[in-house]
């Protein structure tokens, strides 16, 4: 699996009963920023689902959608929509040449979905995707191992770490939460 996707940086952690996503607000395209301030970090079904995306916007919309729909036809339940929406993607002539991949949560649980057919759950509640992924999530598992912060302070500083580091990554953010009132 490649994680060619640029430009953006997507970080989601699970600590304790909090599952926090976030995501980066910039836009790039070669070396020139276009925006500081998006958002790829959307709620769906009716607020017991978030998600964030990293490649292009319109292809990351049409996912989005296509995803919904899944969670509404199997009743919010995520590992299910997810798998549907990954066959349909891998599957589907107009879906496969899409360009992005999701990162989507709800109170249980992480999913990277990917064109390719992927669902992925990390072993270890983390997983970023992006450009800067690779450093927010090495920061995230240090200050989730190491420190007693939240799983929403982490992901912020987790964000400020990558937004130092990658060129592609901003510390303009836009965060969602989700908690497991059952834990």
């Amino acid at each position: 699996m490649e994680n060619d996707v640029r430009a953006t940086t997507i970080l989601a952690l699970k600590k304790g009963n909090q599952v926090v996503l976030v995501g980066d607000g910039q836009i790039t395209t070669g070396e020139v920023v276009l925006k500081h301030g998006a958002n790829k970090v959307r709620t769906l079904y009716n607020g017991q689902v978030i998600a964030g995306f990293a490649g292009s916007l319109a292809d990351a919309v049409t996912l989005f959608e296509r995803f919904e729909g899944q969670l509404q036809r199997y009743g919010g339940q995520l590992r299910r929509a997810a798998t549907e929406l990954a066959k349909e993607w891998r599957t589907d002539r107009v879906l496969r040449r899409l360009e992005a991949w999701l990162v989507v949560a709800d109170s249980k649980g992480i999913l990277l979905l990917s064109g390719e057919g992927d669902v992925i759950e990390p072993d270890d509640n983390v997983i970023g995707i992006g450009s800067g992924a690779g450093y927010a999530q090495a920061a995230a598992k240090a200050l989730m191992r190491y420190s007693d912060l939240t799983a929403e302070e982490i992901a912020r500083a987790s964000m400020g770490i990558a937004a130092d580091l990658c060129v592609y990554t901003n510390s303009h953010i836009n965060v969602a939460t989700l908690e497991d009132k059952g834990a």
